[in-house]
């Protein structure tokens, strides 16, 4: 699949901007703060639904505007598409001009892997990192998870203020029961989905990260979750419901579910190096980029803000042979040439694409 095209209407720092795609790989370079990143974070909204990096949607629109809005035109194998998103006091979003309900009528149009240099965080911070990881490459495979995500989320809220007021008053803690029973399905059903694709990924990252690092190097993941089996896991919300409540939140459940990385045995985020945790988690966005593949029988779209910068020259050339034919477009503050490949490049200045040029 790719973009053919995007239309940027008082987004960020762009008033008024169309950009065409090559259908292979797309340079935006710059000095920063120009509006490079605000092209990826464009395309990912229409992809999520939601910024990776603005908490509310208000930020996303132009400096004393009142509304924004974000057109996408792409391509797949069996069908032509448009993702509309317009920005105001509330979001909406059009699917080829219809408006729609759920976040999940919207996932599973634009296939997308976004790799940018806050990604060394995903091993780096804690556990909720890694699960939002998981989350957004699932949630865009299997739209159903994120219903039933959100479904658990909802439930975790409803039992935690309840454990709350458990604390507070004299409660019958048996009410717990009602919670428990549909928290314990809403569970499994998300630690089945998680292990599913950790598996894939497993298959396919140690020869990724092998060819990366020329074979100096072994990898392994492994998941952490106590919702393994149901009933397991109802015995142990049960079991511990007095500690619930002395602390106001349920200790146990798929929001405490984690993944840990190894290479040639060693835990990364405790004894990786720099350069280790760079390439661990390139690796990681190689197999996820393998993984979505295999799961729409056609390439996503790779995102990558200001990647280069995290490479050293070798790890770059490396990187871009293993790329093959899917759209990627990126971006840099220096401009970068590629022997014997179509590509667009694209010069960003003050909210502005300047320049526009094919090269060979």
């Amino acid at each position: 699949m790719f973009i053919n095209k995007v239309r940027l209407l008082n987004f960020r720092n762009y008033e008024e901007q169309e950009i065409d795609f090559n259908k292979n790989i797309n340079i935006f370079y710059g000095d920063n703060a120009q509006g490079k990143t605000n092209i990826i974070e464009s395309i990912f909204i229409s992809s999520i639904g939601k910024s990776f990096r603005a908490k509310k949607d208000k930020e996303l629109i132009l400096l004393n505007k009142e509304y924004s809005s974000i057109e996408v035109f792409y391509e797949k194998k069996d069908r032509n598409g448009k993702i509309k998103i317009d920005i105001s006091d509330k979001k909406e979003i059009f699917v080829n001009g219809i408006k729609i309900k759920k976040l999940s009528d919207l996932l599973g149009n634009i296939n997308i892997v976004l790799f940018t240099p806050d990604d060394i965080n995903i091993l780096k911070n804690g556990p909720s990192t890694r699960r939002k990881f998981l989350d957004i490459m699932i949630g865009q495979l299997r739209p159903t998870y994120v219903y039933i995500l959100n479904l658990y989320n909802k439930t975790i809220s409803q039992r935690n203020m309840f454990l709350k007021q458990s604390h507070d008053k004299n409660i019958n803690i048996d009410m717990l029961d009602v919670w428990d029973e549909n928290l314990k399905q809403y569970a499994y059903k998300i630690y089945k989905y998680r292990k599913e694709f950790i598996e894939k990924i497993k298959i396919k990252i140690n020869q990724i990260h092998r060819d990366i690092t020329e074979g100096k190097e072994e990898i392994k993941i492994h998941y952490i979750s106590d919702c393994e089996n149901m009933d397991i896991f109802s015995k142990k919300l049960k079991s511990c419901r007095n500690s619930d409540i002395e602390r106001g939140y349920t200790l146990h459940g798929v929001h405490k579910d984690d993944f840990t990385v190894y290479i040639n045995g060693k835990q990364v985020n405790i004894y990786g190096s720099q350069g280790q945790h760079r390439t661990a988690i390139l690796s990681l966005k190689m197999a996820e980029l393998q993984v979505a593949k295999d799961e729409i029988g056609e390439d996503p779209i790779f995102l990558l803000d200001d990647f280069m910068s995290e490479l050293d020259e070798k790890r770059r050339k490396n990187f871009l042979k293993s790329i093959g034919n899917m759209q990627v477009i990126l971006t840099g503050t220096d401009k970068i040439e590629i022997d014997n490949v179509d590509y667009n490049l694209y010069y960003v200045e003050k909210g502005k694409i300047l320049k526009s040029d094919m090269t060979k």
